[in-house]
């Protein structure tokens, strides 16, 4: 706990076994109340491992749902655990959960309600061995998104982000896709409400363990983001009401 606050972190686990156990290693167990791992069913050995580690709480997907698919189902176990602050950290190893701490800090002490862990901000994308194509790629798409969005984060696409369990209850995630777009409906939820999102340097690895999307699945996303980021202008601008924010 921080300032009696449980704070929960939540692993979207799919075909981890090889890199779980070095992300939960850097788990600062010391303030971390509950540690949740949702398996979407995953073809290796990702809850033999998850188990043996002493994962307390696993979710067990019978079916793929996919990326945001597990997120609904991370952010309902969390919730319904109590948890307070909720932070997703990626079981692939690409992000270090040794950011929990400043992270969590930052929520529990009211200074913002939600916090990204920014992988450009810095030199931690590059450095790290990001294609250079999805380098660009993120930052036209982040321009284009802060323009009809209207905010200035430095990348909405990392997949380290914590909230506030006043925020998830909020807003209505359950509405997101259960694909990769999961990720750019949920904050443009977050900026729909009024909430202010911050971000923290994030050092990052690629390496051929880390999960990552190929090119086509990359262009499919890409559509989709401009696609989200148009509904929310159209929406804020009550030209074209969307579902998502209801």
């Amino acid at each position: 706990m921080i300032l009696n606050k449980r704070i929960a972190v939540v692993l979207p686990a799919y075909n981890a076994a090889y890199t779980l156990e070095r992300t939960y290693a850097e788990i600062p167990l010391d303030i971390v109340d509950e540690v949740i791992l949702v398996d979407d069913k995953s073809t290796d050995d990702t809850i033999a491992v998850a188990q043996r580690l002493g994962i307390k709480h696993i979710v067990n997907h019978q079916k793929n749902r996919g990326y945001g698919g597990n997120q609904k189902s991370c952010y309902d176990t969390a919730l319904s655990l109590g948890a307070d602050i909720i932070i997703m950290v990626h079981p692939d190893y690409q992000y270090t959960p040794k950011l929990v701490h400043a992270i969590a800090h930052i929520i529990a002490q009211d200074v913002y309600p939600v916090v990204f862990g920014s992988r450009i901000l810095g030199t931690g994308a590059l450095k790290g061995g990001m294609p250079y194509y999805k380098y660009v790629a993120n930052r036209l798409l982040t321009t284009f998104q802060n323009i009809l969005i209207g905010q200035h984060l430095s990348e909405y696409h990392t997949g380290y982000r914590a909230f506030s369990a006043d925020v998830l209850k909020c807003i209505s995630y359950q509405k997101c896709s259960d694909d990769f777009i999961f990720d750019n409906q949920i904050t443009s939820q977050i900026f729909m409400k009024g909430y202010e999102i911050a971000e923290v340097t994030c050092p990052t690895k690629y390496f051929e363990e880390a999960s990552s999307i190929n090119f086509k699945r990359s262009s499919i996303y890409g559509l989709g983001v401009l696609r989200v980021s148009l509904q929310h202008f159209l929406h804020k601008r009550k030209l074209v009401k969307s579902d998502l924010y209801s």
